[in-house]
């Protein structure tokens, strides 16, 4: 029941889409009919501005945050814990509240992955700042930490196969959101950060 508890509160949670809520209140617009249609931080800098969009980023990132600590208080095992990360991060893809449509996870996948593999999380996300300030490719640093995170602590073998398996789970449904930005990727037609032609 408290692992069932915790899943429903997460996706609830996660479910919060701040991007949404912050560009209707300042500009009375939906952003997932504006810009590239993802209702992220990365598209609200488009539509907004860095203020709002760093607003939107520590407000997603507190969401995976805050959903892992409210399933460790509640006593359940890690792998549990893992999956009301996972949880809270459907809820951002996929939330109850806005009709199913959000975002792309990352931001709320940088807040799980940071509570669930701290030490790993915060190499992959090192390396990561470098990859996005050297090509300018938000979509490519993302993929790489969603990747990388879970990873690290796979070869390292420092968590249960249960927290690896949710770990990369995780990590699936990322790229499954970032299907369009991998074959841009792949084609060269990726826009680089700072570019005013939105990516889908």
């Amino acid at each position: 029941m408290l692992i069932a508890l915790s899943i429903i509160i997460s996706y609830l949670i996660g479910s919060i889409s701040f991007s949404y809520i912050i560009t209707k209140k300042i500009k009375k617009i939906d952003i997932r009919k504006t810009g590239s249609g993802n209702a992220g931080a990365t598209n609200t800098m488009r539509v907004l501005g860095t203020g709002p969009a760093l607003g939107v980023l520590i407000l997603d990132v507190l969401k995976g945050i805050v959903c892992v600590l409210i399933a460790r208080g509640l006593g359940i095992d890690d792998w549990a814990v893992a999956c009301s990360g996972l949880a809270a991060i459907i809820g951002h893809d996929f939330p109850v509240y806005f009709g199913f449509k959000g975002g792309k996870g990352v931001a709320t996948t940088i807040g799980v992955f940071f509570m669930i593999m701290p030490l790993y999380a915060l190499i992959a996300g090192v390396i990561t700042i470098l990859i996005i300030a050297l090509t300018r490719f938000v979509s490519l640093g993302s993929l790489f930490f969603l990747l990388m995170t879970p990873i690290l602590g796979w070869v390292l073998n420092h968590y249960s196969a249960g927290v690896l398996i949710v770990a990369f789970c995780i990590t699936i449904l990322a790229f499954y959101q970032h299907r369009a930005n991998i074959n841009r990727l792949i084609h060269g037609e990726e826009n680089k950060l700072g570019h005013k032609k939105a990516q889908a």
